[in-house]
């Protein structure tokens, strides 16, 4: 049994790879809109935080209330709770990468969870 699993993402408006890479520890989805839509509704979590990065594009996140303009190379962390909307610009699409992960749950991370051979 391999260590490892590979997919490829095409030109899909969202791919979740929690099942096609058999993810266990987070849930990491691709997402597209194009130029002036919006992901239709609002919402939040219960115990995951959310990490966004843009890929390419511009748009806003809309937090609490709150406009937050993105654009490529903009990352962002969103506590559970929050509630949230996103939408590319009128004149550009965009994508971006969302991690889910479990709120407080990072137990270590780069050379802390390392093992060097």
């Amino acid at each position: 049994m391999k260590n490892y699993t590979k997919t490829t993402i095409g030109n899909e408006g969202r791919a979740e790879l929690h099942e096609t890479l058999a993810l266990t520890g987070a849930e990491v989805s691709v997402n597209q809109l194009p130029a002036g839509v919006g992901v239709p509704f609002v919402h939040a979590h219960k115990n995951n935080e959310e990490i966004y990065g843009i890929l390419s594009g511009k748009g806003k996140a809309v937090i609490d209330g709150e406009e937050i303009g993105l654009a490529a190379g903009d990352w962002l962390k969103i506590a559970p709770c929050a509630k949230r909307q996103f939408f590319a610009a009128n004149d550009a699409g965009i994508t971006y990468v969302c991690i889910q992960v479990k709120a407080h749950s990072l137990g270590g991370f780069t050379a802390d969870d390392a093992v060097v051979y």
